[in-house]
């Protein structure tokens, strides 16, 4: 089932609900019980599916109750939740078993209705143990509904051990030809910065709060940023390709091994990292964008970092071109003979870009698309470069540190929770506020704005009137910015030099009398 109508399909079992409350007395104690559990893989996800709900039920929010259980509250406050008994309960596998062990959710007797969406992603997670202990807790006959964009084999052995003669429902949407435009640039590493370099945008990785990454996607979805950059961290099972999908026997060998290198580089530079100790904060493990998170009107996906298998490129390349509306994909692919040149900006996944470029452009061809090559001219990009290669120095460790810790201070400053704290404590929120970073780094203003002139002439800067010509006449141009401020200062340096001729000693009672009678003859 794709997406989509995923999305649609809550509204058909909450009439169910509805319809089921509604046939029973007011004053029956099973008016106020739990209903329905929707497992889903990642914490953003559980925030958007709340939403929808809530927005669904906006004229009966007081019949049915939604609670979300997947995000930063703490379990004890999440069980004064549960003692109210909400209709619909959303969460990941780990906290919903940890809910049922502790006996804060009990609906063996009560469930309804169990939706698993993206089960493919969710046993990918690792939650196969999770969902199989969950079971010991539902009782014998519930409804459920298991939505997943691809069949793998531990989906079917899902489907086997949940579903009973279940009704597979396969929808396929109907699209145009040529929606999605793909594009891919072989080169160095540089050359993607070179083609990349983004003025404003905003940046979503796992190490940032559950709230502050559904407020990015939010925003994103509302059009108040234009460009996200969002790191791809999984390591999942269902992203990895089988030797299925291999055409030739001759490469069944040598490109079914090119994950496991890949899982092994990933591992060996976790632990490089892990070592230095250079991370304030630890990786949300539920956390997830090229998959299972809404975004809305994506133009264009740009895979900086060519994805580690051909699912994986999939997955990315179809958060565009959805709803019948046009998208387009560009994809850096580094050469072998070309990697580990530019030390500081390598990948560790870059040896491998070749072969599965060659994977994804087999897959691509059994659905008729063909991965264009994306030209341009080398020339235009040379003048440029200077401000790429300034823009790349600016970026140190010093910086970094200083961009993080003051993510943290306002996440500390607008945090809910720790009003009471700051009320009670004034003196730590005076000196969170006057706290002053020790070496600053130096902020280059010059950087924030392209002058036109650097430009390329595929595309001019935003603001910026295209069809004017570099070659218009501009008039006179002084070799001084300000000549009004210029002439200030030069008054300025005369009044305190000294005379040549001083007054008093020149002052004669003949001069001022001429000059009395030539003010009265005027």
């Amino acid at each position: 089932m794709t997406k989509d109508h995923a999305v649609q399909k809550p509204s058909r079992w909450l009439q169910k609900i509805l319809v089921n409350k509604d046939a029973l007395p007011e004053s029956s104690s099973e008016r106020t019980t739990t209903r329905s559990i929707i497992l889903v893989p990642t914490r953003e996800l559980a925030v958007q599916i709340t939403k929808f709900l809530n927005d669904l039920l906006i004229y009966c929010s007081n019949d049915v109750k939604v609670a979300n259980l997947a995000g930063n509250v703490p379990m004890q406050l999440q069980k004064s939740i549960l003692l109210e008994k909400p209709d619909i309960v959303v969460a990941t596998p780990s906290r919903a078993l940890a809910h049922l062990e502790s006996q804060s959710l009990i609906v063996y007797n009560s469930l309804e209705t169990l939706v698993i969406d993206e089960a493919d992603l969710i046993l990918s997670y690792g939650y196969e143990q999770d969902l199989q202990k969950i079971l010991t807790y539902l009782p014998k006959i519930f409804q459920s509904l298991l939505m997943s964009a691809t069949l793998t084999k531990d989906v079917e052995n899902l489907k086997q051990l949940l579903l009973r003669n279940p009704a597979i429902l396969t929808l396929h949407e109907e699209k145009e030809d040529n929606l999605l435009t793909q594009y891919a640039v072989f080169g160095n590493r540089q050359v993607s910065f070179d083609l990349c370099y983004i003025e404003t945008s905003c940046v979503l990785n796992s190490e940032l709060p559950l709230n502050s990454r559904y407020h990015i996607v939010q925003e994103f979805n509302k059009g108040v940023y234009e460009y996200i950059v969002a790191t791809d961290e999984g390591d999942f099972k269902s992203e990895q390709d089988t030797d299925d999908e291999l055409d030739e026997e001759v490469l069944e060998d040598s490109e079914s091994n090119v994950d496991e290198e890949v899982q092994a580089s990933k591992k060996s530079t976790s632990e490089n990292k892990s070592k230095k100790k250079l991370r304030l904060q630890k990786k949300d493990k539920e956390y997830g964008v090229s998959r299972g998170v809404d975004f809305i009107n994506v133009a264009a996906v740009i895979n900086f970092d060519f994805p580690t298998s051909a699912k994986s490129y999939t997955h990315r390349v179809g958060r565009t071109a959805r709803a019948n509306q046009k998208g387009m994909s560009l994809s850096f692919v580094v050469p072998k003979e070309l990697v580990g040149q530019n030390k500081n900006v390598t990948c560790s996944t870059a040896k491998h870009d070749e072969k599965i470029y060659s994977r994804v452009e087999k897959k691509q061809s059994l659905t008729n698309s063909v991965i264009k090559p994306y030209s341009f001219e080398m020339k235009q990009l040379e003048g440029f470069r200077y401000r790429v290669e300034d823009a790349l120095r600016a970026v140190t460790r010093i910086a970094i540190k200083e961009a993080r810790l003051k993510d943290v201070k306002t996440e500390i400053l607008n945090s809910e929770k720790l009003k009471t704290h700051f009320e009670d404590n004034p003196n730590d929120l005076k000196i969170l506020r006057h706290d002053i970073t020790i070496h600053p780094a130096r902020v280059q203003q010059h950087m924030k704005h392209i002058p036109s002139y650097l430009m390329p002439k595929i595309a001019p800067p935003s603001g910026v009137n295209s069809t004017q010509d570099d070659n218009e006449d501009l008039g006179y141009i002084p070799f001084h910015k300000n000549p009004r401020n210029n002439h200030k200062k030069r008054l300025s340096k005369n009044r305190h030099k000294k005379r040549k001729n001083d007054p008093l000693k020149t002052f004669s009672i003949g001069d001022a009398f001429s000059t009395n009678k030539k003010q009265r003859k005027k």
